[in-house]
């Protein structure tokens, strides 16, 4: 896929930077599709497309049942494309296609639709009677938003930021990861052709100092931003200059808790699809595994089992369940935190060579670890690759102190035979999301962490309210529609 426009209420006029992003497959190091490279000025003309949309267009004023109409037409052509939107992300980052379909192509319609759904009911203006007298009580759009997305999961990241914000009649420039653009401009291109007007979705595209440029413009009302702890640090002290509101979707370390009465015939499949999904490089992986000491020698050889069995390939490959690693650089990086659980004393039980039938892309075969303790390193630093460790535990209250022992919050999951003894465990533990015998992020319920893995929530009717500004009116008792009328 190829792009030559930028997308900031029109063409880009004379005078901007003739760069481009090339793209590249790390399944083949081949060259897959080129975008254009926004410059620090290419972000102030979407900056300020974005300001003049909002101040004094359409989009804002419309019945929010014209946003959803238009937004409708947006959703039926994202459906039509889901093979394609699918290839696509996996061309650019990897993920086996297999899991790209789903979670690359129709998760993010999910969302749109889910909040399609949930804004032609939304209470955007209500009456509350008050103590002393009625409170007309508005939720207005909070303006221009930043959106900033990684890499792994882009398209659905985006999906996740711009569908409650247009719908609430927001603007928006959206700055997608360099290394997994393509998507971002198919979407500019399919929102315009669903009938956006200029200027609504602007995409710049660009590595992280136009992140930095964009997160700190004075222009924008409101950033979500999803990625790292440590940018996110950095994004939120932009904000803190201009005030700008922020959400912060970070990273996780997630803990799946495997108690005594877990039947591991039918849980260990499970974790270890939940530990390696989309390559290990997702924010949710349930890479830490918690084992209780009387079954743990049991535990570690089935997973190992079932990691040894996970065929690495071409991420295209139906068959195909750990494809390659992101870039060069991250397949760098995870090889150094395997490093440094041997040098911690861990074992690496399996994997963790680069396949040499693969010579070709950045590939890595899936590396468990056992004998892991919770101060090592790579038990609290989040890897993002196709890297999980063993951990024991005593008890269910020792089981709950070692998984709540992170500095990230995000999510986890429990395995159990007694339904409510996981439900008990899963309410003790300080996480955003938890799941009892399965794994699931569902469209209708807040998603986002607790401590380091972020600020605000996505999804729901939470994430919605993210992108609105509460104004109220007070009326007299004696004539309560004054202020509607």
């Amino acid at each position: 896929m190829h792009s030559d426009r930028r997308w900031y209420g029109g063409p880009p006029p004379r005078g901007t930077t003739a760069d481009v992003i090339e793209v590249v497959s790390p399944a083949t190091g081949q060259v897959v599709g080129r975008v254009p490279r926004a410059s620090a000025g290419d972000v102030d003309r979407a900056v300020a497309a974005a300001r003049t949309a909002f101040d004094d267009g359409p989009w804002p004023r419309m019945p929010v049942e014209e946003r959803v109409a238009v937004l409708r037409r947006l959703s039926a052509r994202l459906h039509s494309d889901v093979d394609y939107v699918a290839a696509l992300v996996t061309s650019q980052n990897g993920t086996p296609y297999e899991f790209s379909r789903m979670a690359q192509a129709y998760a993010p319609v999910m969302v749109l639709d889910y909040y399609l759904d949930l804004a032609t009911g939304f209470p955007f203006e209500e009456v509350r009677t008050g103590m002393l007298g009625p409170a007309h009580v508005r939720g207005l759009p909070v303006g221009v938003v930043g959106a900033v997305t990684s890499w792994n999961m882009p398209l659905y990241q985006a999906l996740c930021k711009l569908a409650p914000a247009l719908l609430a009649g927001c603007t928006a420039v959206l700055k997608p990861a360099p290394e997994a653009p393509l998507d971002s401009f198919l979407l500019a291109r399919a929102a315009a052709e669903a009938g956006v007007p200029d200027g609504v979705l602007d995409v710049v595209a660009g590595d992280g100092g136009i992140g930095a440029h964009l997160v700190a413009h004075p222009g924008l009302d409101k950033v979500s931003f999803t990625g790292s702890v440590r940018t996110g640090r950095q994004v939120m002290a932009a904000c803190g200059t201009n005030l700008t509101r922020v959400s912060l979707e970070l990273g996780g370390k997630s803990a799946a808790v495997v108690l005594d009465d877990a039947d591991l015939d039918s849980v260990v499949g499970q974790i270890a699809s939940l530990a390696y999904m989309n390559n290990g490089q997702s924010c949710v992986a349930q890479t830490r595994v918690l084992a209780p000491r009387t079954r743990y020698d049991e535990v570690v050889e089935r997973l190992a089992r079932a990691v040894s069995e996970m065929v690495v390939g071409d991420p295209m490959d139906p068959a195909t369940r750990i494809g390659p690693l992101v870039s060069a650089r991250q397949r760098d990086r995870v090889e150094k935190y395997l490093h440094i659980g041997v040098t911690e004393g861990a074992r690496l039980v399996v994997g963790g060579d680069r396949p040499a039938d693969l010579p070709k892309g950045w590939y890595l075969q899936p590396a468990l670890f056992a004998d892991v303790t919770n101060n090592m390193r790579i038990a609290r630093e989040e890897i993002f690759g196709p890297v999980a460790c063993v951990i024991p535990y005593d008890d269910d209250d020792d089981a709950v102190r070692i998984a709540d022992d992170s500095p990230y919050g995000l999510a986890g999951t429990v395995w159990t035979a007694d339904a409510e003894r996981g439900l008990r465990v899963a309410r003790r533990v300080r996480a955003g999301s938890y799941s009892v015998n399965t794994f699931n992020m569902e469209m209708g319920a807040p998603f986002g962490g607790f401590k380091h893995s972020g600020i605000g929530r996505e999804l729901g009717p939470e994430g919605l309210r993210e992108y609105l500004e509460y104004q109220t009116i007070h009326t007299a008792a004696s004539n309560p529609q004054a202020a509607r009328e």
